[in-house]
């Protein structure tokens, strides 16, 4: 599926916002062919909303969510902006795994909660730090990989549902500090969004503006103690 079929589908199915929102709305108006491919799409994905039974909240449940917030040092705009950074990758997971959007949300508050979703004693001391975010372009395929870092719990969230394996190299994401050499961030997984844990060494080379390069490996990845092999996409983190 090319980058525009999955747009038109996002946009049939609703789960578009802000600028690829606007972007569908662009091409509904001004490209036929887009438009016939959202027509077929709304036609086709359509009825599925229809076998969807409506599910409504147990009635206790947003007094646990405000009982957990209120446990937590976190600030409402801190969980608003993990959720803002996380919109775009759950666009795709909804897609793909069908889930509601009110259970969507809800997976997003927990998960901008320390410790998932148990709450945190009210005496121990959170780290409270904007998101980083880097959405870095591929190439001239209109594919992205998608960077995010939650620094008060030290994870990375990359996304690459876009790619594909090609059997042959692995990609391996890195940091680029301003002095030494760059350090490893992990192996991209294509087609997934993966989940991973930082030490201390590693995440104080995450910062606003921090450069993020791409680069094309052999299976398995870089040889330890090697030289990287050839960039084929770069970006930089920004702090939301």
């Amino acid at each position: 599926m090319t980058d525009t079929e999955r747009l038109a589908a996002e946009y049939a199915m609703g789960l578009l916002e802000g600028e690829d929102l606007l972007r569908a709305r662009g091409l509904q108006a001004s490209d036929a062919s887009f438009a016939a491919q959202v027509t077929r799409w709304e036609s086709e994905l359509g009825p599925l909303l229809d076998d969807i039974s409506p599910a409504t909240p147990r009635s206790d449940l947003w007094a646990k969510i405000e009982a957990e917030l209120a446990g937590a040092t976190h600030e409402p705009s801190d969980i608003a902006s993990n959720v803002v950074a996380f919109e775009k990758r759950l666009a795709r997971w909804k897609w793909a795994t069908g889930i509601s959007s009110a259970a969507a949300a809800l997976a997003l508050a927990f998960l901008a909660l320390p410790g998932g979703s148990n709450p945190a004693p009210v005496d121990q001391p959170q780290i409270a730090q904007a998101p980083l975010v880097s959405s870095i372009p591929v190439g001239d395929s209109g594919l992205r990989l998608e960077v995010t870092y939650l620094a008060g719990q030290q994870e990375l969230l990359v996304s690459a549902t876009g790619l594909a394996a090609d059997g042959v190299h692995d990609h391996e994401l890195w940091v680029v500090p301003a002095e030494g050499a760059a350090q490893s961030l992990g192996l991209v997984a294509p087609g997934e969004v993966r989940k991973s844990s930082l030490d201390d060494a590693l995440a104080a080379q995450l910062a606003d503006g921090s450069q993020l390069v791409l680069t094309r490996e052999p299976l398995g990845g870089a040889v330890p103690g090697g030289d990287a092999g050839p960039v084929v996409a770069s970006g930089e983190f920004s702090a939301i």
